[in-house]
């Protein structure tokens, strides 16, 4: 099958350093980027677009331009435009020609440019009319009905705005019959519960759309972590055994956060510590 695999860049934005890295001290952390005055660093929010011959895949939609003002200064969006849906149409596309959005989470930061841009007094309006909407169903349910810690993550709305489409498949297993069986979907629950992360196959070997399990290259370290995951521990056991298989079959990671590299290779050194080098 011919497959053509691309970053899409969305909105930056900035988040909390110390929250970023969880408990790894700012002494190590701030060897891989440098904070601004507010503590806050640098994050890209990157989707994953496959063409295929008769459709076209994109994998999250970044966090948009649905918060208001305020919250978008408060979490550094910029700018104020919705940067994914210009740079879809660099490629000669918009959203109502993206037949499938697979949506490894809901929050924010991952799910937040399915929406129109705000406009003060409109309600959110849901945006790629024609896709088929694919998210893991424990994932949705938790969405619905979030614990307090992770509450703040979550849109308010937004998977009603999806169900309602009709167009929203619900994936409970390792296949998701939109994707096809050349897709494998790993369930991750550290991050957050029921969280996708899509293995692509491709003639250079698997993709692996990791989203949150590993932000970014320094998060492909097993010890470091988020202090937004919801069970650390469970992130490092899951990065671990996930890792170790994909390693050996020459697996690369699309990351959605790091600010500077979208693809990188897996690689795992002579003391067995994972590694990600830029391709």
């Amino acid at each position: 099958m011919q497959r053509r695999i691309l970053a899409v860049e969305g909105n930056a934005q900035r988040l909390d350093g110390g929250s970023m890295f969880g408990n790894a001290p700012k002494a190590l952390w701030r060897r891989w980027v440098e904070p601004d005055a507010e503590n806050r660093i640098p994050l890209a929010t990157r989707a994953l677009l496959v063409q295929e011959e008769d459709r076209a895949i994109l994998f999250e939609t970044g966090i948009g331009v649905f918060f208001e003002p305020k919250l978008r200064q408060r979490f550094g969006v910029t700018p104020d435009r919705h940067v994914l849906l210009e740079n879809l149409a660099r490629h000669g596309l918009d959203d109502g020609d993206i037949n499938v959005v697979v949506l490894s989470h809901l929050h924010f930061d991952h799910a937040g440019g399915l929406l129109a841009p705000w406009q003060e007094g409109e309600p959110p309006r849901l945006l790629f009319p024609n896709a088929t909407f694919v998210v893991g169903r424990s994932h949705l349910e938790r969405a619905e009905r979030p614990h307090a810690r992770e509450r703040a993550s979550f849109i308010d709305g937004l998977p009603a705005l999806l169900r309602r489409t009709g167009r929203l498949e619900l994936v409970d297993g390792s296949e998701s019959e939109t994707l096809g069986g050349t897709y494998r979907l790993h369930r991750s629950d550290g991050h957050t519960l029921g969280m996708l992360c899509t293995e692509i196959a491709t003639d250079r070997g698997p993709v692996l759309f990791v989203s949150d399990l590993a932000p970014g290259r320094a998060w492909t370290h097993l010890p470091i972590t988020m202090g937004y995951d919801r069970n650390p521990e469970l992130v490092i056991d899951e990065k671990s055994a996930l890792f170790t298989d994909l390693v050996e079959r020459g697996a690369r990671l699309f990351f959605t956060h790091d600010p500077e590299v979208g693809l990188a290779r897996l690689a795992r050194d002579d003391s067995g510590r994972f590694f990600a080098e830029a391709v």
